[in-house]
C-alpha cells in the first residue's frame, strides 16, 4: 500500500504524521487490496481551531473516503479511522457476495453443460 501524506495550511508534527500513518497501516488486516491512501490534515479557522482529518482509500477502482473534525488532531484521526474501517469492512463483504454469485453462476452453467453432453 502506497501512503501519500499532506498537510495543509500548518507544519505537521512527527507525531501526528507517524500517528496517521501508522492508524493507515492497520487497516490491511481489514482487506488487504488497497492500492493507495491519501491522508489530507488541515487546520481550519485558527479561532476555532478546527482540525481536519480525511482519509482517500483506492480499492481496485473504487475510491473510499472519510472526512472528519476536531478540535485535536488525533481525535480527528482516531475518528476518520473508525469510518473508514466501516466503509472497507462492507466494501469487503460487497466485493465476497459478488464474487460467491459469480462462482454459483458458473457452478449452474457447468452442471447445465455437463447434464447437456449426456443427454
Amino acid at each position: 500500500m502506497h501512503i501519500h501524506f499532506t498537510a495543509r495550511k500548518f507544519k505537521a508534527h512527527n507525531d501526528v504524521r507517524e500517528h496517521a500513518i501508522n492508524s493507515v497501516k492497520k487497516l490491511d488486516k481489514y482487506y488487504d487490496g488497497v492500492v493507495r491512501t491519501d491522508i489530507i490534515l488541515s487546520y481550519e479557522r485558527p479561532s476555532n481551531s478546527v482540525k481536519t482529518a480525511e482519509i482517500n482509500l483506492h480499492v481496485h477502482g473504487t475510491i473510499l473516503t472519510a472526512k472528519e473534525r476536531s478540535e485535536d488532531f488525533h481525535k480527528s484521526i482516531d475518528l476518520v479511522i473508525g469510518k473508514i474501517e466501516r466503509q472497507l469492512a462492507k466494501y469487503k463483504t460487497k466485493v465476497r457476495l459478488k464474487n460467491k454469485r459469480k462462482l454459483r453462476r458458473v457452478k449452474q452453467e457447468t452442471v447445465e453443460v455437463l447434464s447437456e453432453d449426456e443427454e
